[in-house]
């Protein structure tokens, strides 16, 4: 009854009981603490183009280009329970035919021991901003907005925006220009 291997399965299964309400400890201390920080968003270039779509019937769609700068302290986000934040700048934006199109541009991952003040000037975006279609010429509403995931070392991965927005307006005329 009282053999060897069965006190090592009472010593293990009560060893990870306590690390499981250790874990839930740490992370309850974190749990309910806002993340939400200031950004600036400011857009300096904002170009459009009318190009081939090779993914679909060969029509042309349209391909925006936006030059913008991010400062933001992310200081105040990081504590003991976070691992890293990755960062996001996304597009919102709604066209005749689609109510809300959603457009990731730019993302990084800052990890725990990096800056984490931003302050970047005239970035490009990373990611190609293109329309199904052409619904960026002359849509006067297009809100960028800066989000981020909290990775945790324990607990849940909050999806936080940040508390700035910018919107911005796309010309009237496609730009015929081969440079960006």
């Amino acid at each position: 009854m009282n053999t060897v291997l069965s006190r090592a399965n009472s010593l293990f299964a009560f060893s990870l009981s306590v690390m499981a309400a250790l874990t839930f400890g740490c992370f309850i201390t974190t749990a309910f603490k806002d993340r939400s920080v200031p950004v600036d968003i400011h857009v300096s270039k904002v170009m459009i183009k009318n190009v081939d779509d090779f993914t679909g019937p060969r029509e042309r769609s349209d391909l925006g280009f936006v030059t913008f700068d991010i400062s933001a302290n992310l200081q105040p986000i990081f504590d003991w329970n976070v691992k890293e934040l990755f960062l996001y700048l996304t597009a919102e934006y709604s066209t005749k035919s689609n109510a809300l199109n959603q457009v990731v541009l730019w993302d990084r991952i800052i990890l725990r021991g990096d800056n984490t003040k931003l302050n970047l000037k005239d970035v490009k975006s990373k990611y190609f901003f293109f329309d199904d279609g052409n619904g960026l010429r002359a849509n006067k509403n297009i809100t960028l907005t800066l989000s981020w995931n909290v990775v945790p070392n324990a607990g849940i991965l909050p999806l936080v925006m940040g508390s700035g927005h910018k919107s911005l307006a796309f010309p009237e005329s496609y730009e015929t220009a081969k440079s960006y």
